[in-house]
């Protein structure tokens, strides 16, 4: 005989007071060799069906909570249909299948669910998000360390390319002009320097006005100050 397919819906509170509603499907059918028994035994074989698979149902539910009735769906439908075939069996029926084919909550818990999976996602992309900017901080500080360090090596390499130049111009200027000494030379070369700087601000077209003291006396103040800035950094 071909199977009869009935749809049971009920409603059930589970282990954490969450009312859900549980729909199950069986699939039933008369035993050919106790037809007889299908046939006199049972006035409405749907409702009696439908009280074994209430008791089984109401009694696995409350067991458990909202969860674990999504994750154990097949072992409450497994043990539906171990119910009804030791009960129909007396009867004349087989059980062909039976299946949980529905688990609804109470729309409020459903959409209180919602909101707890939207803001754990977010407190995850929060974390992620986080964890980048910080990253990217700390990059962005060991580039800048690493410029700064590099612009110090360079800086302090120009300076001793400078003294270095110096050291050779005055030497080889008082080997080729005899009775000059060292600090003549170096007195000189300041000063030439300090005229070329003058004469550079005054061809820039967007200069600022620089005021400093001018006249003989200031010249050698500055040759004096920018000597021995050259000969400390050289020292060091």
């Amino acid at each position: 005989m071909q199977p009869c397919l009935s749809f049971i819906s009920l409603q059930g509170k589970v282990k954490d007071n969450v009312f859900v509603n549980v729909v199950a499907s069986i699939q039933y059918r008369a035993l050919a060799d106790k037809a007889s028994d299908a046939f006199y035994k049972l006035t409405d074989t749907r409702k009696q069906i439908q009280s074994y698979v209430f008791d089984v149902i109401r009694a696995s539910v409350p067991k458990l909570n909202l969860d674990d009735v999504f994750e154990q769906k097949t072992e409450i439908a497994k043990a539906v249909e171990e119910e009804l075939e030791k009960a129909m069996s007396a009867y004349g029926y087989e059980i062909a299948q039976t299946l949980i084919v529905d688990i609804e909550p109470d729309v409020h818990v459903k959409r209180a669910m919602n909101e707890i999976n939207a803001a754990a996602r977010m407190r995850v992309a929060a974390n992620e998000k986080a964890e980048a900017e910080k990253i990217q901080q700390i990059k962005r500080a060991e580039g800048e360390a690493e410029s700064k360090y590099l612009s110090g090596l360079g800086i302090a390499r120009q300076r001793q390319a400078i003294v270095d130049g110096l050291r050779d111009s005055v030497l080889g200027f008082s080997v080729n002009v005899p009775g000059t000494t060292a600090k003549d030379v170096m007195d000189m070369v300041l000063v030439t320097q300090y005229f070329d700087t003058m004469k550079e601000i005054g061809a820039a077209s967007k200069s600022s006005a620089v005021f400093i003291p001018h006249g003989p006396g200031a010249v050698r103040d500055v040759a004096t100050q920018i000597r021995e800035g050259l000969l400390q950094a050289a020292h060091q």
